[in-house]
């Protein structure tokens, strides 16, 4: 396949530039993956697709404050970095616009009051990110701004629509978009269905809003997201596989997680012999490329939002339901007047 296979066209009208209030409101499409039927709703009907047994996934990744302006020390022009990954000792990995001021050897630094980070370009990679050394990176929660997308230029009132309700472990550059929709009553009214609900998490890097460059999919390098699985949840996803009851992701974040321990699982199992354990506990970086072709081994169902064209995760879309499916209803989306993108819509793929 090719990256142009995932390509559409999308007026900007439709791209979301803000959250809709209540977070549950947003519109719900229901798409079968068996023969593409569709199904108009409303993100606070979700509990009307849903089963006791079924076990929901979610993400907890906290964004964090990731995108810091600051001045360049020998111009004094102002440079804006996206820290992209906590290497160790201050080193970072980042994105830096203008890339062309910042050259290996330049340094920066950002004050406000009495908060100071000051760092240094230490090399330039091939893809344009940078590594760079940070002293006072414990001042980012004073000097760094929570990040928005690219395709977003309305200034967000409240930081904290960026964020899940459910977020708690902070690391990523981007929000797991799928859970923006759920309000915490929403959630215990599931629960309260007999709905299963239980947390991993995927540190969200770059790749969630970079649309792949090369003409061939297989070509393309994902980067690596810092991932956990504890033995808590591993069980209780092993448990709901052996007894059919479905297991649906909250996200394409949540995906990759469960996939990546799957295929760790398979790995050690033709080392050490078969297993009945779908999946195990564990962490690590995840830099698994889902598109179609792809054998799921762990998920029934996906909630997700609606993606940019050539991204990585509009292919792990179509790598579940089928590609012409999933651009049939994007199709359809736009015909409705969907909203697309980190605030937009959301759809639920059974």
């Amino acid at each position: 396949m090719k990256t142009n296979d995932f390509d559409y066209y999308l007026p900007k009208n439709l791209i979301a530039q803000v959250p809709i209030e209540p977070r549950d409101q947003s519109r719900l499409m229901i798409v079968s993956r068996t023969d593409g039927a569709i199904i108009h709703s409303h993100f606070y009907e979700l509990g009307k697709y849903l089963r006791p047994g079924d076990l929901l996934v979610f993400n907890d990744s906290k964004v964090f404050p990731a995108r810091l302006y600051a001045n360049h020390i020998k111009t004094g022009r102002e440079v804006e970095l996206l820290l992209l990954r906590n290497l160790s000792g201050g080193c970072w990995r980042a994105l830096v616009k203008p890339g062309r001021r910042m050259k290996k050897g330049d340094k920066f630094v950002s004050v406000k009051g009495d908060s100071r980070i000051a760092g240094e370009i230490l090399q330039v990679h091939e893809d344009g990110s940078r590594t760079l050394q940070l002293s006072g990176e414990e001042n980012l929660e004073t000097l760094g701004i929570i990040p928005l997308p690219p395709y977003i230029s309305t200034p967000l009132r409240d930081v904290n629509r960026y964020q899940t309700v459910y977020s708690r472990s902070q690391g990523s550059v981007a929000a797991p978009t799928a859970g923006l929709h759920f309000t915490t009553d929403m959630m215990n009214s599931i629960r309260d269905m007999g709905v299963h609900l239980l947390f991993v998490t995927l540190h969200v890097g770059w790749d969630s809003f970079r649309s792949i460059k090369t003409d061939d999919i297989e070509s393309h390098e994902m980067h690596s997201e810092y991932w956990q699985l504890n033995e808590c949840a591993a069980q209780q996803i092993n448990l709901a596989r052996k007894e059919r009851r479905r297991v649906i992701s909250i996200g394409t974040t949540s995906v990759r997680v469960l996939e990546q321990a799957a295929n760790i699982r398979q790995h050690e199992d033709r080392a050490d012999g078969l297993s009945e354990e779908v999946l195990g506990s564990g962490s690590g970086w995840a830099d698994l490329f889902i598109y179609p072709g792809y054998k799921f081994r762990v998920i029934d169902g996906l909630l997700t939002n609606f993606h940019l064209p050539r991204s990585t995760l509009l292919m792990l879309t179509s790598a579940f339901a089928n590609r012409e499916i999933i651009l049939k209803a994007y199709k359809l989306a736009q015909e409705h007047k969907y909203r697309f993108y980190s605030f937009g819509d959301a759809m639920l793929i059974l």
